[in-house]
């Protein structure tokens, strides 16, 4: 707990009317998305890296824990105050686009900057930033640093660490750092960046981000395929891609997902479909766009698909489009409590982990309908049960981690680990690695202040 002393202090920081510690402050900063609450003890928004620096050296010496926060869209509890602390709240001042350089192709931001912001901004310049994240209309590009966030079109262009040059951040000593160059080579020193990049803020506060940008394409198409199974469309993910396609996205629904949104919001699909992928292609010349789509078509018919669909128009293409977007509310049809986890594994490994995942359901009699990011072999895989059946739930879980990391998988393609997939670290990594681990944590952080008890480091 902090004291009034501590309050005062800081308030001498950051100046008066930005630090909080009345209930409405508290409980406006005590979740995120999983719903989970836990209050702070106060909320501070810092004005610059001057205020960081000295809000961290503070909190070290009185060892006041510290919990950044972006804009609580994370769906692993990392920015949750689990233990009380206090919240650093980047987004009322820390939030401007500091530099976009045109020759050099980068931007530089602060970590309060909206995703989407960013990226209206530099494709009316006429250059792109891919990383588009479910939340990207409100999640903040320091929060998509602190989970590695990815998005529809990692399949081609890939998550938020292939896009991060450089940062500066601020140690929980107050110490400021700068990790990488704007440089397109740099092999000076150990890769700090990286090391920061997916830390979930555990160890060090980002308040600088060059990103890398790239030429806005000049075409894109939308296309659709529909399957009789899902192991028909989990074939033709890899196989096209293997036959040299290279689409933006290829997005998948399972025929729950698809039965869930004709139920639930009339979506015109149809009844006997068992899979579906979606996806784009772009390009600079017509012609690239054709021959993708040719290989995706030649593709997706070999292996089964009934029916390959191009959007003739932008309707057309949201009318495509909708399903997806909508697929995690419509499944709610199957249960009054989701369970969402977002296992990754080798595309090759999809038809079988697919199949597995729907034995689990079978074994506890419940549905786990499942869609996500098949270009990149990212599923998002959702246990619905009664909250009767929340202890039957969570051992479905660790069964689908279980057989996801036997299979060469990871726990989390881009929802990171948080609080939430913690009491699962030990099924992915040894025990020499998880030690690795905390002595990494330690050397960045000895006093534990900086987002305890996350990721599985006590």
């Amino acid at each position: 707990m902090i004291d009034k002393k501590d309050l005062e202090n800081l308030k001498k920081i950051v100046g008066e009317g930005n630090i909080y510690d009345d209930k409405a402050h508290l409980i406006a900063y005590s979740y995120d998305a999983t719903r989970e609450r836990h209050l702070p003890d106060a909320v501070i928004f810092p004005r610059d890296e001057k205020d960081v620096s000295e809000i961290l050296k503070y909190c070290n010496q009185q060892k006041i824990v510290i919990i950044p926060r972006g804009a609580g869209s994370g769906f692993t509890g990392g920015a949750l105050p689990i233990n009380g602390g206090i919240v650093l709240a980047m987004e009322k001042y820390m939030n401007k686009i500091l530099e976009i350089d045109t020759q050099n192709m980068v931007a530089v931001v602060q970590p309060g900057v909206i995703n989407m912001d960013l990226q209206k901004h530099v494709e009316e310049l006429g250059l792109f930033y891919p990383p588009d994240p479910a939340s990207e209309d409100y999640c903040t590009l320091g929060g998509n640093v602190s989970e590695n966030a990815g998005g529809m079109r990692a399949a081609k262009y890939g998550l938020t660490k292939d896009f991060v040059m450089a940062m500066r951040a601020v140690l929980p000593n107050g110490d400021i750092i700068r990790a990488g160059k704007r440089t397109i080579k740099d092999v000076a020193g150990y890769n700090i960046s990286g090391i920061l990049i997916a830390s979930e803020g555990t160890l060090a506060v980002t308040t600088e981000i060059t990103l890398k940008l790239v030429p806005k394409p000049t075409f894109k198409k939308t296309y659709m395929g529909i399957f009789p199974s899902v192991d028909n469309a989990m074939n033709a993910v890899f196989k096209s891609l293997s036959a040299g396609a290279n689409p933006v996205a290829m997005e998948f629904l399972d025929k729950l997902v698809i039965k869930s949104l004709r139920q639930k919001l009339n979506v015109d699909l149809p009844e006997d479909a068992g899979a579906i992928l979606v996806g784009d292609v772009d390009g600079n010349v017509s012609q690239e766009i054709e021959f993708q789509l040719e290989i995706l078509e030649k593709s997706f018919k070999e292996n089964g698909a009934t029916k390959f669909r191009i959007a003739k128009d932008d309707e057309e293409s949201k009318e495509i489009w909708f399903a997806r977007k909508n697929a995690s509310p419509s499944v709610t049809i199957y249960g009054n409590k989701k369970l969402n986890e977002d296992i990754s594994v080798p595309r090759s490994r999809l038809p079988d982990a697919l199949n597995a995942i729907y034995a689990i359901g079978e074994k506890y009699d419940f549905k786990i309908p499942c869609f996500g990011h098949a270009g990149d072999g990212n599923i998002h895989v959702n246990v619905m049960i009664d909250k009767s059946q929340i202890e039957e739930g969570h051992k479905a879980i660790r069964e689908i981690f279980e057989l996801v990391i036997e299979m060469g998988g990871t726990l989390s393609g881009e929802h990171g680990i948080g609080t939430s997939k913690a009491p699962f670290m030990s099924i992915a990594f040894s025990d020499e690695e998880m030690n690795l681990f905390k002595t990494i944590k330690k050397a960045f952080d000895p006093n534990n202040i900086l987002n305890p008890n996350k990721m599985g480091l006590m």
